[in-house]
């Protein structure tokens, strides 16, 4: 994992705290959420404040996330809204964060200019042990205050002002007097410079977890479902009509047709999908390569060709699936049958636009393992998990790729493969269910293409 480390692929962007007044502000937090306090005199934070060389020294990661739900944060600067999440346990998690801090910034500001601020996302679960427990969360909200709670008596502050000047005889009111005057010296001048802070609520619907192996709970959609990335039979009776293992390959493609949650990438608007397409190949090529012991040392696109002709025979399916998909898109071959059962196909599809873009793109990273920059982009900890034991050739290839091609524009990347980062518009509606389609139209192949999934089959409903 150095390689990772050393680029800057793995716990980049984090804020760094090594100030001997950041430290000591971040231990009063500390001691105030957990009873607990670091004794490293630097170390590095993400949004939440969570610092890996802490959860090292306490022998404990989830030291700000007890039981992986109800994560409190500590937050030294709002320059930690640009930093990721380690240790993601819910997909909605980072943007409930980074939506409370950009909705509160100026107060936040203000307050960590002499305080930590500290704070807990709130929900009424303490305890996912049983997976139907994940069903009853709707609503989260944030709350925070300084360590010093200077949010709280400046709410205090604020009533008393409103009683002096409103009340007939406050100007007499020594006592009133004495008790602004204290808390003034703790909140400073709240008339000019508010040092109130909105709570963030918002609430849940598809998302995410790493809880139980890993789900995929879509309940907010026509044909709700969960997908397994572990266990299903380990998981019980759960609310929810359908339970999806990750290779039942025809019913999730069914599922993301039937909920409008995916789209072709050859269809999709705005993107040269026979670039995107050559790129998985060789993605898929390097990985098959590295199996052989080919050398892949600064190796080029020139370079990988001529692997692919040393292969041969031996291309893996996923391989061939897309290279006829790329000849139909450029206009050099006929319209390839690339079904739900084809290696290829979730290969082939990205999310549709809406609000559960990122966890269904995500999801189409683990389908499709092979594609090392979508699992970087989209699966982080699936990337890590399965980077260890990849060949001392592929883990060269995938580090000087991202390294060059993805983090000198992770924007534009991400715009290119995925379309525009969501609005806070309303999404779409999903689109009515399709009808049946056996074959693809030849009058329009693009349209028809997830229409190859099949039916749903024999599925059994969980009750």
């Amino acid at each position: 994992m150095k390689k990772l480390i050393a680029s800057g692929l793995m716990f980049g962007n984090l804020v760094h705290v090594a100030s001997p007044a950041l430290v000591d502000r971040y231990n009063r937090a500390l001691k105030t959420l957990t009873g607990w306090q670091t004794a490293l005199a630097d170390f590095h934070v993400d949004i939440s404040g969570f610092s890996p060389e802490i959860g090292d020294e306490l022998g404990d990661d989830l030291y700000l996330n007890q039981n992986g739900c109800n994560r409190q944060f500590i937050l030294l600067t709002t320059e930690q809204k640009s930093a990721p999440l380690l240790g993601t346990k819910f997909s909605f998690t980072r943007g409930l964060l980074r939506r409370f801090i950009d909705a509160n910034e100026a107060a936040l500001f203000a307050l960590t200019t002499q305080d930590a601020v500290a704070g807990e996302v709130v929900d009424t679960v303490f305890d996912v042990s049983d997976p139907r427990r994940l069903w009853t969360i709707r609503r989260l909200s944030v709350e925070a205050d300084s360590t010093e709670l200077r949010v709280a008596h400046a709410r205090e502050l604020a009533g008393k002002i409103e009683r002096f000047r409103s009340e007939e005889d406050a100007w007499w009111d020594d006592v009133l007097i004495a008790e602004m005057i204290g808390l003034a010296r703790t909140t400073g001048d709240v008339t000019s410079v508010p040092l109130a802070l909105d709570t963030t609520t918002e609430d849940v619907g598809n998302f995410w977890t790493d809880h139980h192996g890993g789900l995929y709970i879509f309940r907010d959609v026509p044909h709700p479902a969960v997908i397994a990335s572990g266990d299903v039979a380990a998981l019980g009776d759960l609310p929810s009509p359908f339970i999806f293992s990750l290779d039942q390959h025809n019913h999730i493609a069914r599922l993301l047709d039937l909920n409008g949650l995916a789209e072709p990438i050859v269809t999709a608007k705005g993107v040269d999908a026979a670039a995107i397409l050559r790129q998985k190949m060789d993605f898929i090529l390097v990985a098959a390569a590295s199996s052989r012991g080919e050398d892949l040392s600064g190796a080029t696109r020139r370079d990988l060709r001529q692997v692919a002709r040393r292969i041969g025979a031996d291309l893996p399916p996923a391989y061939l699936g897309l290279a006829d998909l790329v000849r139909w898109a450029e206009g050099a071959g006929p319209w390839p049958t690339i079904t739900s059962e084809h290696p290829a196909y979730f290969y082939t599809l990205r999310a549709a636009r809406g609000a559960d873009r990122d966890i269904v793109n995500q999801l189409l990273a683990e389908l499709s393992p092979l594609d090392i920059r979508q699992l970087f982009i989209c699966h982080k900890a699936l990337f890590y998990r399965l980077y260890r034991d990849w060949s001392e050739a592929r883990q060269v290839y995938a580090v000087r790729f991202l390294s060059e091609e993805y983090m000198i524009d992770k924007t534009g990347t991400r715009r290119a493969l995925f379309g525009p980062e969501p609005g806070m518009e309303e999404p779409e509606p999903p689109p009515p269910p399709p009808e049946p389609s056996a074959t693809p139209s030849p009058e329009a192949p693009q349209k028809d293409m997830i229409d190859l999934v099949g039916p749903w089959g024999a599925v059994r409903r969980r009750t």
